[in-house]
């Protein structure tokens, strides 16, 4: 294992990227890391620790998950997928707005839920679970509206300038939605060993995490029919991030965070997507091969 961190950092030089990693055997504890305490952007990462505080109020009997909540077509938060990209009015459950928000990184599911717990749940929840270098600093919507303020009249066009990235408040973890990889793993071993909220709910939310629909990142690293890939993304200019858990059929359960800042602003950068798989694929790897004695 002595020589994984060299190899992470030569898969992460190749691709392109800056990258942080931690990872983490969640029943043993043996772990790998690259950075893992330094502070990184968590962009749509941080619908996971929504997602946490939204069950941990319905277990508390503060919400109940089946209730419904109206999304008309105006004033919605940007993004292409979900209820962000829809044209009509939309009547769903709280719990069928986190499914969205999780599996296709649903922006405006995403609002609508912060909007029912509040952000101040949100930091609650992470600072009970320990989570002391995590903190969400403002709403997606808030987020976005920074980075069309920071872009200025260029607008989206912009946002391939790197003096403009270089602008961003949205892509500095001094200024915007934070955590550390060490933070997110953590927050992925309370969740599948039941300790972030009750046995019922945890199963809610290992199911949701498990319907991703996006098998360009972590995924990528694990193309085999019985391992099993639950995970959520996170993307903005140059920030491309997963964090989830890999279950082998043995038993094995990983919990893998992976964060990278790409040097070039191209929207599309395949090299870094796949990155994200192939640092987790050596990390787990490595946690799975025995030490020698």
């Amino acid at each position: 294992m002595t020589t994984t961190p060299i190899r992470l950092q030569d898969a992460f030089t190749e691709a392109g990227v800056t990258g942080r990693l931690h990872a983490v055997d969640i029943d043993s504890g043996a772990e790998v890391g690259v950075g893992a305490d330094q502070p990184v952007v968590t962009a749509s990462v941080h619908k996971l620790c929504v997602l946490v505080t939204l069950h941990e109020q319905a277990a508390a009997g503060r919400l109940d998950l089946t209730e419904q909540i109206e999304c008309p077509p105006t004033d919605r938060t940007s993004g292409p997928t979900g209820l962000a990209a829809m044209l009509d009015p939309v009547r769903m459950s709280l719990r069928d707005a986190a499914y969205l928000m999780m599996a296709v990184s649903d922006n405006t599911a995403a609002e609508l839920l912060l909007g029912r717990v509040g952000l101040d749940a949100v930091n609650a929840t992470t600072a009970r679970l320990g989570l002391a270098r995590t903190r969400a600093v403002h709403s997606f919507r808030e987020m976005f509206a920074s980075m069309r303020e920071d872009a200025g009249p260029g607008g989206a066009q912009a946002l391939t300038d790197p003096y403009v990235i270089a602008r961003l408040r949205a892509l500095d973890p001094a200024r915007t939605n934070h955590s550390t990889p060490r933070d997110m793993t953590r927050l992925l071993g309370a969740v599948w060993r039941d300790e972030a909220c009750t046995p019922e709910h945890g199963a809610a939310m290992r199911r949701v995490l498990g319907l991703q629909v996006w098998p360009h990142r972590l995924a990528a690293g694990f193309p085999f029919d019985d391992v099993h890939v639950a995970g959520k993304t996170g993307s903005l200019p140059t920030v491309r991030n997963e964090v989830g858990v890999v279950e082998y059929p043995d038993g094995g359960r990983y919990a893998v965070a992976v964060f990278t800042r790409a040097a070039r602003t191209a929207a599309t950068l395949p090299s870094a997507d796949a990155v994200i798989g192939t640092a987790a694929r050596i990390a787990v790897e490595a946690l799975r091969t025995p030490s020698p004695s």
